[in-house]
């Protein structure tokens, strides 16, 4: 059939599939799914699983709404390796027969069908997924699950790597046998922080293998008596958690345009016009792809203990240089380094291709790129070479994101003739309000007898 069912049950039975899970996620990235047994395939390829979409978490919805309606994507299919007989299917929801304009999956494939329909392009996409893993304490505390991880500097350290070799391995060997290619892993700046790679593919792939990566590194870790987090910044002096996201757009004949020969940084015109374009929309898209108020404690403030950090502050681009929110590590391909690890990878995508297709459309130059280390200059210089930081704060981002034309119409209308941006924007001010409204203990501590 049409809908690839044939393809997805015979692979199914090769793989002793008894139950499928259909998964979306929610606004946040959130995962949901329900079990379906093997034998009810067919009726979930007719007619989806239904979901109560209010309770599901923030998709647009109440609780005298229809159910929202997840239709598989049967190219999804990815089996669960630690878990024999289960498989994931990623999602698309609709309502009422129409795809459903709040589900960040959705918004993600309209936009990547215009990008093909209209000119005939792909967006290829990469991630660096780090997280941190943590072990509860009797008293309800968090610390480092190896209590020996505690050097100074332990970026890359072999030691801290090899003490994690039974959660590193597994991990690896669940990637490479579903063909995502795993080419590294590595302990990263933060004591108890780690890095899994795995090779690049079309942006709706890369997404959908996102939310799988969190999952099977919360579930394992959960398996191994620790707990997982892609929190951006789960410990005040300690590095914070990335998604740094690397972008590239490819002719639908799986030609790459981003390739500059010659060019000093391996750009094409057409990549530097992204580039620009997503240094124009940089402030207004840290409301997507820094989307919690814990988002904004990973950016821009000083070095963790260890000395290094690798959060960008600033809006500017160029070669390998680290400071920078845009750096180009090789020809071809441009890495956004402000995404952090509590992004939705859908929703982040969407943002990202709107923001550097602008840069193409209006023809934008980015300027010569930045060479300097920005963390080594004052304030003051850098303002003087009008370059930008980012948000200071999610409210501050939101109040961007609501005012930026281009990613408002790019991330849509919905069935009540309002945007998108608008109802995202209220979620994340009801967010930063709910935070700004609790008294911390560092408040107590700091003012409770000053005066």
């Amino acid at each position: 059939m049409g809908d690839g069912r044939d393809d997805l049950a015979a692979r199914a039975d090769e793989d002793g599939i008894e139950f499928f899970l259909a998964m979306f996620v929610d606004l946040h990235g959130k995962p949901c799914a329900k079990a379906v047994p093997r034998s009810s395939l067919n009726m979930l390829m007719d007619g989806g699983a239904g979901f109560a979409g209010f309770a599901a978490g923030d998709m647009g919805q109440g609780p005298a709404d229809p159910d929202l309606t997840v239709l598989p994507d049967a190219a999804s299919y990815t089996r669960v390796p630690w878990k024999p007989g289960v498989a994931v299917l990623h999602c698309d929801p609709q309502v009422g027969g129409d795809p459903w304009p709040y589900a960040p999956r959705v918004i993600l494939k309209r936009l990547l069908e215009q990008l093909g329909t209209e000119r005939g392009w792909v967006l290829k996409t990469g991630v660096e997924a780090e997280y941190s893993l943590l072990r509860r304490t009797p008293e309800g505390g968090l610390e480092v699950a190896d209590a020996l991880d505690r050097s100074a500097k332990p970026c890359y350290e072999v030691k801290g790597l090899t003490r994690m070799w039974d959660f590193l391995s597994t991990l690896s060997r669940n990637m490479n046998e579903l063909g995502w290619g795993n080419y590294a892993n590595d302990h990263e700046d933060g004591n108890g922080q780690f890095e899994s790679n795995f090779t690049y593919s079309d942006a709706v792939t890369t997404a959908d293998r996102t939310i799988f990566f969190r999952y099977m590194v919360h579930m394992l870790a959960h398996d191994a008596g620790m707990c997982a987090t892609f929190m951006p910044k789960p410990f005040s002096d300690v590095t914070g958690n990335g998604l740094h996201t690397h972008l590239s757009l490819w002719t639908t004949g799986d030609e790459p345009l981003f390739d500059g020969d010659g060019d000093a940084l391996g750009l094409s015109k057409l990549a530097y016009q992204f580039v620009a374009g997503l240094l124009d929309h940089g402030r207004a898209s840290a409301g997507v792809i820094c989307p919690t108020v814990n988002s904004y404690k990973r950016i821009g403030v000083g070095a963790p203990n260890s000395g290094s950090t690798w959060a960008p502050a600033y809006v500017a681009y160029g070669g390998n240089n680290r400071s920078l929110m845009l750096r180009v590590p090789d020809g071809g391909r441009v890495e956004h380094r402000a995404v952090d690890g509590s992004a939705n990878p859908y929703l982040a995508a969407a943002v990202l291709l709107a923001a550097g297709l602008d840069g193409v459309d209006r023809a934008l130059d980015p300027g010569e790129q930045t060479t300097d280390n920005l963390f080594a200059l004052s304030p003051d210089e850098i303002a003087a070479r009008g370059i930008a930081h980012l948000p200071g704060s999610l409210d501050r981002a939101v109040d961007e994101l609501v005012d930026d034309a281009v990613l408002r119409r790019a991330l849509g209308v919905l069935p009540d003739g309002s945007d998108f941006v608008d109802y995202f924007a209220g979620v994340k001010r009801a967010e930063f309000d709910a935070y700004h409204s609790t008294v911390s203990q560092w408040e107590i501590d700091r003012y409770l007898t000053q005066v």
